[in-house]
């Protein structure tokens, strides 16, 4: 038997799987509130001795790079290695992922309740797919075909340079230099990029900040989640809010597409991470399609390319469908 893990800074999901079953019926699950424990070993022995199932291997997916099977994660003090966890845990193999590689891993195993359609193109049989995931940060994925199965491949594309594409991404961008050394689409793209925008609207007269708004973002711990509220209040939708996320959703559209481009994603782009299914109108509206497409010479492609939205988190599917997959090679 498998056990999966789904390593985060908040939580972590941790499940036991068989290959009978398979990756998307666990036989056990349970969530663990992960700043509670000094280190992974701890959980999962804690976990392993109440479930009492004969787990021979793991696969855990960890929000960071999997550099030499070792990873640290960035919101907890845990730096993780699969030779020291196999010995501290005793299994016969340990496996360490990239979360937004898990999250492509998934997609073959997708069922239709699982996504949200934004287009659905053209797909083509064997084409290559892509993952672009905005939560807290910016995470990027892809699959190529392999002859008989797809292969997931971990990125870290969400720091490349952000690369504005209209006069107003322009002097954001502007903005943001003078405030950060580096200016990636993570720090436009995301849960922490979306304060920069709104900040850069208010800053540069875009848009007149309420005092409402304004009052209540300062007592926030995360000003993200009141920003994208105040977009989509369907009784008094806050105007700077508005703008905010519409200039995010056309950021988004435009890295979406530049992410096809470079992996041929002929099989289907996927939004992934939390943000996505809470702006599904946002989305629909028809800023992030256009700005998609918005590619020259290379628009009729990207036209025939379908785009969902991942509206369940995958990534504990990822993560043991590759820990099924290993076991049985």
């Amino acid at each position: 038997m498998l056990l999966a893990g789904d390593i985060g800074g908040t939580k972590t999901d941790l499940a036991v799987y068989s290959p009978e079953h398979g990756p998307r019926a666990p036989l056990v699950r349970e969530r663990f509130h992960s700043a509670d424990y000094a280190s992974l070993d701890l959980m999962v022995r804690e976990f392993l001795g109440r479930v009492d199932l004969p787990v021979e291997s793991a696969c855990f997916d960890v929000a960071g790079p999997v550099l030499g099977g070792r990873a640290k994660l960035t919101n907890l003090p845990w730096i993780l290695d699969e030779t020291t966890l196999k010995e501290a845990l005793g299994l016969e193999s340990v496996r360490l992922m990239n979360d937004l590689e898990a999250t492509a891993n998934a997609v073959p195993y997708l069922v239709p309740s699982d996504v949200h359609t934004l287009s659905p193109g053209l797909p083509v049989s064997g084409g290559a797919v892509a993952v672009i995931a905005p939560g807290t940060g910016l995470g990027e994925a892809f699959l190529t075909w392999e002859g008989s199965r797809y292969h997931a491949h971990a990125s870290e594309g969400g720091h490349c340079d952000f690369a504005p594409s209209d006069p107003t991404q322009i002097e954001l961008l502007r903005y943001l230099r003078e405030r950060f050394d580096h200016v990636s689409f993570e720090r436009v793209c995301s849960g922490i990029g979306i304060p920069n925008i709104y900040n850069f609207l208010r800053d540069t007269d875009h848009a007149i900040e309420s005092p409402e708004v304004s009052s209540r973002l300062a007592a926030a711990e995360d000003p993200t989640p009141l920003i994208i509220q105040g977009a989509l209040d369907p009784r008094a939708p806050d105007k700077l809010c508005v703008a905010t996320l519409d200039l995010f959703v056309s950021i988004l559209g435009a890295e979406a597409g530049n992410l096809a481009l470079k992996t041929l994603a002929t099989g289907g782009v996927y939004l992934g991470g939390g943000i996505p299914p809470r702006i599904l109108p946002t989305l629909e509206d028809g800023r992030f399609m256009e700005a998609f497409r918005r590619k020259g010479r290379f628009a009729e492609l990207l036209g025939d390319v379908p785009v969902h939205v991942l509206i369940e988190p995958v990534p504990l599917i990822g993560a043991a469908a590759y820990g099924l997959a290993v076991a049985q090679s």
